[in-house]
């Protein structure tokens, strides 16, 4: 019998594989998932077609607007400092931009992509 939190890890894993796999369905590049750094662990790392790099934090809820709301200021501190990890190792995809995304996973419906959900303070 599983742990709720094994229940949680297995939950996670599923709904980031379902965000990445709808994000390529949109044209974008998969670059990283579950990146870790000593800043923090960003879910999903892609390239928009044509655009930025895209830090995607995926979020599984009964609603979509509840997911893209409960990313809470703190975690967007933590995901913009490992996104400046990862973009100051990499010139190449730096110069590309960068943007901070949500993708919602909810119960019988599509995946809700939230574009530029939020910009760093510092």
């Amino acid at each position: 019998m599983k742990t709720s939190r094994q229940l949680a890890e297995y939950r996670g894993h599923n709904s980031e594989s379902v965000a990445a796999l709808w994000l390529r369905l949109k044209g974008y590049r998969i670059l990283a998932r579950r990146l870790k750094t000593h800043a923090g662990e960003i879910d999903l790392v892609a390239a928009a077609p044509f655009g930025p790099v895209c830090f995607i934090e995926v979020k599984a809820r009964a609603r979509a607007r509840t997911a893209a709301e409960s990313v809470l200021p703190s975690q967007q501190t933590r995901i913009a400092r490992a996104a400046s990890l990862y973009l100051a190792s990499r010139p190449g995809l730096a110069r590309r931009g960068s943007r901070f995304d949500i993708v919602a996973i909810v119960p019988r419906a599509l995946p809700a992509h939230f574009r530029d959900v939020w910009r760093p303070d510092f």
